[in-house]
């Protein structure tokens, strides 16, 4: 489930719209994850978390690159962050996007 849109949420847009500030929300997401570069990013961050060093090798990208691709991931909600010394770790927000990922790999079919 997206952070943010609650059970109570769910149950109601499957009789009604997706509410205003859910949709807003989702597309968010979804925005965000419009670039090659970020899905990779997020797709190294499904398994575990990862070091900034580990997100460059990964993306193949210039650090200022990356950079401004975890700060749009970490902004939408997707990754959170947490500095130890001088190194930062990103980690899946939500996890529940390992399983979108799978199953859009999948063709639509749960895996």
């Amino acid at each position: 489930m997206i952070e943010g849109m609650t059970e109570t949420t769910k149950k109601k847009t499957a009789k009604k719209p997706l509410p205003e500030r859910d949709a807003e929300r989702l597309a968010a997401v979804f925005k965000a994850l419009g670039h090659p570069v970020r899905v990779k990013i997020v797709a190294a961050a499904t398994a575990r978390e990862r070091c900034v060093c580990e997100l460059q090798e990964i993306a193949g990208r210039d650090i200022s690159t990356v950079s401004s691709h975890l700060n749009l991931l970490k902004n939408a909600g997707i990754l959170v962050c947490e500095q130890r010394g001088r190194q930062v770790f990103y980690s899946l927000a939500c996890p529940c996007l390992a399983e979108v990922f799978a199953c859009v790999l999948a063709g639509g079919k749960r895996a």
